[in-house]
């Protein structure tokens, strides 16, 4: 039986949580991998709301930060295929907080 090398947790952990989020339909689990992947200025302003197939829906404080990600959606959505796994989030759709 062959052998595989252990994984650290934290690279399992982002997927755990996209598998998490994807099931239950909540996409607050996916806070820590959001944060990583648009850094604390972003994350201070929006938070994901819920995962629907491939697309993140995310919460934002207002209609300049949904513009802001819309135009930075595919360096956002790869970024957090990065942690989350190839094709995990296709499209970003915005909410707004309320």
């Amino acid at each position: 039986m062959p052998r595989h090398e252990p994984k650290a947790l934290e690279a399992l952990l982002p997927r755990l949580l996209a598998r998490l989020a994807e099931e239950s339909g909540k996409g607050q689990s996916l806070m820590p991998v959001w944060a990583a992947a648009v850094g604390p200025q972003i994350a201070k302003h929006t938070s994901p709301y819920v995962l629907q197939g491939a697309t993140l829906v995310v919460t934002v404080e207002s209609a300049e930060w949904a513009q802001t990600l819309t135009r930075e959606q595919a360096s956002v959505c790869e970024r957090l295929n990065e942690r989350l796994g190839t094709g995990r989030v296709t499209a970003l759709s915005f909410r707004l907080q309320g």
